[in-house]
């Protein structure tokens, strides 16, 4: 049952890589929270380090299916990549040595703060006018990644939920916004996955599935079996989306995360 649960949420998180940008993390954090309740308060601090692989992979095949036209709104951002990538170290970082505790509740403040900011503030349901986004440039300031890198390691995501809302403000389209998160949820996901392989194992060695560092890999691989093919037909046959319904099913889909995760920790 565990197994295919995992192939099944793995392929709803194939599906929100594409519709959404979330590269995963945030399906499966709470779902290796529930597989890997058996090492008890390491749980958390597993399913951060796991999501992280499975990100990276996700992004990756994501990114790498995106159209050359879309990914060139990141031309001339290296340093926002960089600090990205340098954030997800120090998040990785501070990850494994905080108490689960912190960075479970961490991941439900984290959820319920951008479910009231794209709620309350303007321009995420909205499109705003491309005069204040010239054509070819996705405005995020270069210096909003180290925060954004860190924040978004600790807690096992992709950063999607920050970028997504920042990207559509500067005027994108939900499809050109989401798509251009995973590049981003790349740079910072992919030092932050070395790093938590590399770090030394909290678990039990009786955990349910073979470990690598911090990451379940049993975990981690049937995710991804679940996922890719998902992506894969996602990306080649691409679900015609209303702008409008595109940002409401986004802001439902954090909503339903959030009520997941508060049931596994209840």
């Amino acid at each position: 049952m565990t197994i295919l649960t995992l192939l099944l949420i793995g392929a709803f998180a194939g599906l929100t890589t594409v519709l959404f940008g979330f590269g995963g993390g945030f399906v499966t954090v709470p779902v290796i929270v529930w597989a890997d309740a058996a090492t008890g308060s390491d749980a958390g601090t597993i399913a951060v380090a796991t999501s992280a692989v499975v990100m990276v992979v996700n992004a990756a095949i994501a990114t790498a299916a995106t159209p050359v036209a879309v990914l060139g709104r990141l031309r001339g951002r290296r340093m926002l990549l960089l600090l990205l990538a340098v954030g997800g170290l120090i998040g990785a970082a501070i990850a494994s040595v905080v108490p689960a505790a912190v960075v479970s509740w961490g991941f439900i403040a984290y959820l319920a703060v951008t479910i009231v900011d794209v709620s309350v503030r303007p321009g995420f349901f909205t499109r705003a006018t491309r005069a204040s986004a010239p054509r070819g440039t996705a405005r995020i300031p270069s210096s909003y990644g180290l925060p954004i890198g860190a924040v978004a390691s600790v807690l096992g995501v992709g950063g999607s939920v920050m970028t997504v809302p920042l990207l559509r403000r500067s005027g994108l389209p939900m499809s050109e916004a989401t798509a251009l998160a995973n590049p981003l949820t790349l740079a910072l996901s992919l030092p932050a996955s070395i790093a938590f392989l590399a770090l030394p194992h909290a678990a039990p060695v009786h955990a349910p599935f073979l470990s690598l560092g911090l990451v379940d890999i049993g975990a981690a691989a049937l995710l991804l079996a679940g996922a890719i093919p998902v992506i894969v037909v996602l990306r080649r046959h691409p679900l015609p989306i209303l702008d409008r319904v595109h940002a409401w099913t986004y802001l439902a889909l954090l909503v339903t995360v959030l009520a997941a995760m508060l049931a596994s920790l209840w």
